[in-house]
């Protein structure tokens, strides 16, 4: 299945994880820790009945708390790939159920893939365009196709173990964290 029928069939676990995901490997862009969305992560995993905690409160709850943490400077000043890291999380819904939350989920899926498209170094003059999600990885360059990768496996490991599925993604996650914190890191360096 393409990505963009997985997020089509996903259950409001497996949306919020997908978001949650994007957002998490683009954890580096905030200067955020590798622990910043971990409450998060597991109000996903506690509440086997309900995705996102008691009626969806909870999540509110933790979404303020790590927008508080991940809070910055004014946009004004920032290159286009913390801009979208930003916006991700500025929209994430405080209800975790809903069309909302799988707009989120999408709108996540796609600035994801545009940030490794900006942050790839092995990137073609095609920046500007969107990075195709109802395909394969051919001819994507290297950072991208592996984020198109990750973001298909977190909604195939949810899809297929349902809560079970919560660690393995986290793990995805916190791989792509790693890369694009290298990226990222690299970046500054060559920067500087």
């Amino acid at each position: 299945m393409s990505l963009v029928e997985l997020i089509a069939r996903a259950d409001a676990r497996g949306l919020a994880a997908s978001g949650l995901a994007c957002l998490d490997r683009c954890v580096p862009l905030l200067d955020g820790d590798d622990e910043a969305l971990r409450p998060l992560w597991a109000l996903l995993a506690d509440d086997a009945d309900d995705a996102c905690g008691a009626a969806g409160r909870d999540w509110a709850e933790g979404l303020a708390q790590v927008r508080d943490k991940l809070a910055g400077p004014d946009a004004g000043g920032e290159d286009e790939a913390v801009v979208l890291a930003r916006r991700m999380l500025e929209a994430a819904p405080a209800a975790c159920t809903g069309p909302a939350l799988r707009t989120w989920a999408d709108a996540c899926s796609v600035a994801s893939l545009r940030i490794h498209r900006l942050l790839d170094p092995a990137g073609d003059a095609a920046r500007e365009a969107d990075v195709p999600r109802d395909g394969g990885t051919e001819g994507l360059p290297p950072l991208v196709a592996a984020e198109l990768r990750r973001q298909t496996g977190v909604l195939e490991l949810l899809a297929d173990r349902g809560v079970a599925g919560l660690r393995p993604a986290l793990e995805v996650s916190t791989e792509g964290r790693r890369v694009l914190r290298a990226v990222v890191s690299r970046r500054a360096r060559g920067r500087a």
